[in-house]
């Protein structure tokens, strides 16, 4: 009986874990995002879809301004509902991102297609680079760079695109965030 159960109480001592590496995983949303908010138990002409704006904010009828760059949706849900408690007893709010317009890269310089490249997932520098066509005949591969914002300051790493390519060392193959620029001069 007990070899019987012991699958089950493993996987429940492993739950935990999960949800918490799910939580690590989570979409935080940027700017450009589409985010529709609903109070559970309202009518659907009371659910708001709203775009994230430069700033960082959407703008809820009754809720007012709510700062949600840098959040997930449950971080989301939970700031909302506090600024609702006022016109609801008990409101149950749900944040949904309808679209992750946010979630780009920039590729600039020497490649085929420079611009804004959209992350549908997890991206690295060589699929970003693939997805901007990849580098043009005059591009300098040993001086590709990641700008990176962290808070107001900007931080500046190397990309090692030889070692990449012939799959050497991968440690300069960075996972991109939103907002990231790859400059290939």
């Amino acid at each position: 009986m007990l070899r019987l159960m012991l699958p089950a109480l493993c996987a429940l001592a492993i739950l935990p874990g999960v949800a918490r590496a799910a939580e690590d995983n989570s979409y935080l949303l940027n700017a450009g995002d589409k985010v529709e908010v609903s109070i559970w138990g309202e009518p659907a002409e009371k659910i708001e879809r709203v775009d994230v704006l430069p700033n960082g904010y959407i703008t809820l009828k009754l809720a007012g301004p709510v700062k949600v760059k840098g959040l997930d949706t449950a971080q989301a849900e939970k700031i909302i509902t506090e600024k609702l408690t006022k016109y609801y007893p008990d409101p149950v709010v749900s944040v949904v991102v309808t679209e992750a317009k946010g979630n780009v890269v920039y590729v600039q310089g020497k490649v085929i297609k420079p611009g804004k490249v959209q992350m549908n997932g997890e991206t690295d520098v060589l699929q970003a680079l693939s997805e901007a066509g990849g580098l043009d005949k005059f591009a300098d591969k040993d001086e590709i760079k990641l700008l990176r914002r962290e808070g107001k300051k900007q931080k500046v790493l190397l990309v090692n695109y030889d070692d990449l390519i012939a799959g050497r060392d991968m440690s300069t193959n960075f996972e991109l965030q939103a907002g990231d620029t790859l400059v290939v001069p």
